[in-house]
């Protein structure tokens, strides 16, 4: 370490005091890089945080002190500080095409027929396939310069402040070359867990898995919020590899390495799609046991000179593919079953489970559906049962260990509300049972959640742990409550983990959220029956909200998507008093209560076309491609048929992309549906 009286001495003896100050800055630059390759490259660290965090701050004070002498690729530039307004866009030089996807190995021996009807004799390359955030990088004489999203894969976000604080990134290459790298930013299981638990300190949503954690993190404005969350990044490729005398993808890696660029550690080349088979089930096997998400097997033919005789398709290159393993299940012991009250009523009950690590996080508790579901699996307390995450994100209950089965207590329905203690009731007509106390405390809170949710009126900040919080002191008690918060500032910011500028973005997101839509403000409404997409249907032909409560059942009955439930539910919500008073209040605070319907041009590639969406987009949510969709004049439906026009495929979209295969559906990439709207 550098004391004061040091540099004094230097300074004194040598009469050189910037050059001495000069040659200590290189020396911690060089000693903390290092570092940082050993850790985050290499995964073999060499020194202690303590001696590393030692070294980092000496070179800030330095810096602080010395602005003119640091380097345009210090290390202190992985703790961030940069703000934005907003993302810049940059034009990608070769397009980022994604991978089609494989689900059997019998769809993985087709991919190899395909290939082997127009070239011979070649290897495979095999790489985990890391779930999360396509990037490409850009280095001018070795220099990182920007770093962009995949985007529409013509177009990505500028995050290149944001890439710069991930440690396992060089700002430096160890070569002075001019190279466009590839790669995926993923949040590491540890990082997942510290993000969440700080979130939960502070009365903020959780992320649901590290990928989604990953991709809001690259997006942040703040830099140094992005370095605190601890994100790392493997290399894959390097665009245009010939002119680095590349001849094979397990070259690519080997070079990327060279650079001083980080590689995931496993991969394979083998010689045919049987010996592939076999890497990919110890693959699927080894995935258990890593600190980060992998969701499948990248197979690329690992001779680079075949790729344009193998050619692509508009969406994918025709010499890759990506094997996607089943969804990870996990063994746990059942201790408990508790019961939920949803927003409407309907009582859900909840396995407590053994904590159980499955897909990326520690899973306590997992849906049981229903009291039909729980009886059908034979599912008993103290079971020891099979979970998974269904699409890899919400936890629930597959089956049952009977050969595990000791001293367990067989399951049954409890007959009063666990929040209000109101007698509940079966639904005739289904398996739910329902509490039907207006009053009840859980319904209350979890309508103005479902009010306050991003499909609903998306008020940024009011999650369910706040609107909870609020609750409990009195603040919320209805939906119409959260209009009248402007008027209790003072109390919010004496709120614990509110403070001033927390209570200022929320009020700003509610007065926000008064322009929203009418079919978000029906939705939001919590009427039984009433999802997004009804919502927006009632109001296509009640284009006010006074229109809509005004409306009679046998009207309702006469629109085409509107059945006797939907029909019966909505008129009973608006005759109430409760209803008749919210809409009131609506007016009176300013909502905006009447839906414009866009005029659909005559051009657009979905008007009057039938779409069926299946699997994960990277860009959207299904909802916001629903949307968008029906603002264009298209129709969604559930299910593929001889009538669907497109199904719009994400990752892992099971069996509805096979039934389009089937009936010669065609299918649309997330890409493809990118550049359909574009001019939308």
């Amino acid at each position: 370490m550098i004391k004061e009286n040091k540099i004094i001495l230097w300074y004194n003896n040598n009469g050189d005091f910037m050059n001495e100050i000069a040659k200590r800055m290189h020396e911690l630059e060089k000693l903390i890089k290092q570092a940082n390759y050993e850790y985050h490259t290499l995964d073999k660290p060499v020194i202690s945080d303590y001696l590393y965090d030692q070294y980092l701050n000496e070179l800030i004070r330095l810096e602080e002190q010395y602005p003119n002498l640091k380097s345009i690729d210090s290390p202190t530039m992985k703790i961030g500080g940069v703000i934005l307004e907003k993302f810049n866009k940059i034009e990608h030089q070769t397009p980022m095409m994604s991978l089609s996807n494989v689900f059997n190995f019998e769809e993985l021996k087709q991919f190899d027929l395909r290939i082997r009807k127009e070239v011979e004799d070649f290897n495979y390359d095999l790489e985990l396939k890391i779930d999360g955030l396509a990037i490409s990088l850009v280095y001018e004489n070795g220099i990182l310069q920007t770093a962009a999203t995949r985007g529409d894969g013509l177009v990505g976000e500028d995050v290149t402040f944001n890439v710069k604080t991930i440690k396992s990134v060089p700002l430096k290459l160890n070569e002075p070359i001019s190279v466009v790298v590839r790669g995926e930013v993923f949040m590491p299981y540890k990082s997942f867990e510290s993000l969440n638990k700080r979130r939960t300190a502070v009365g903020e949503e959780v992320f649901s898995n590290p990928r989604n954690a990953a991709a809001g993190t690259i997006r942040q404005l703040d830099s140094s919020i992005v370095a605190k969350r601890n994100l790392d990044l493997f290399s894959y490729t390097i665009v245009e590899p010939e002119k680095y005398n590349l001849k094979t993808q397990s070259e690519v890696l080997a070079y990327l390495k060279k650079l001083g660029l980080k590689i995931n550690p496993f991969s394979d080349v083998v010689e045919n799609i049987e010996q592939a088979i076999e890497k990919i089930k110890k693959y699927d096997e080894l995935r258990k046991t890593l600190s980060y998400d992998t969701d499948g097997v990248v197979i690329k033919v690992d001779n680079l000179d075949l790729y344009e005789k193998i050619g692509y398709t508009t969406r994918h290159p025709k010499w890759a593919t990506a094997y996607k393993f089943a969804p990870e299940e996990a063994l746990t012991k059942l201790k408990e079953i508790t019961f939920q009250v949803g927003r409407t009523g309907m009582i859900t009950p909840v396995a407590e489970l053994d904590p159980v690590f499955v897909s990326g996080s520690v899973v306590r508790r997992a849906t049981l559906h229903n009291e039909d579901f729980i009886k059908a699996l034979d599912v008993q307390i103290g079971d020891y049962v099979i979970i998974r995450k269904a699409g890899e994100i919400i936890p629930e209950v597959v089956r049952v260990e009977f050969e595990k089965r000791v001293n367990t207590t067989p399951f049954s329905m409890i007959e009063n509300c666990p929040s209000c203690g109101q007698k509940i009731y079966r639904d005739l007509s289904g398996a739910d049972w329902y509490c039907l106390n207006p009053l009840c405390p859980a319904q209350r809170v979890n309508k103005i959640i479902h009010f306050a949710s991003r499909d609903a009126m998306n008020i940024d900040s009011l999650g369910e742990k706040v609107v909870k919080q609020l609750y409990e002191h009195g603040l919320l008690k209805e939906i119409s409550d959260v209009y009248r918060l402007k008027d209790y500032r003072e109390q919010l910011i004496q709120l614990e983990r509110m403070g001033e500028k927390s209570v200022d973005n929320l009020l700003n997101a509610i007065e926000e959220s008064k322009s929203r839509s009418l079919d978000r403000l029906v939705f939001g409404l919590g009427i039984r029956h009433v999802g997004a997409k009804v919502a927006k249907i009632l109001v296509s032909h009640y284009p006010t909200l006074e229109l809509l409560s005004d409306a009679k059942k046998e009207d309702l009955l006469n629109i085409f998507e509107i059945g006797e439930a939907i029909a019966t539910s909505v008129e009973v919500f608006f005759s109430s008093e409760y209803a008749n008073l919210l809409v009131a209040q609506f007016k009176e605070f300013g909502l905006n209560l009447s839906y414009q319907q866009r005029v659909v041009e005559k051009q657009s590639l979905f008007r009057d076309k039938v779409v069926v969406l299946t699997g994960k987009l990277e860009n959207f949510t299904r909802n916001e491609a629903k949307e968008i969709i029906e603002s264009l004049g298209g129709k969604i439906t559930s299910r593929v048929s001889g009538n669907t026009d497109y199904v719009l495929v994400g990752s892992e979209p099971g069996s509805k992309y096979d039934e389009a295969q089937r009936l010669a559906v065609q299918i649309i990439s997330e890409q493809e549906f990118m550049e359909m709207i574009k001019d939308d």
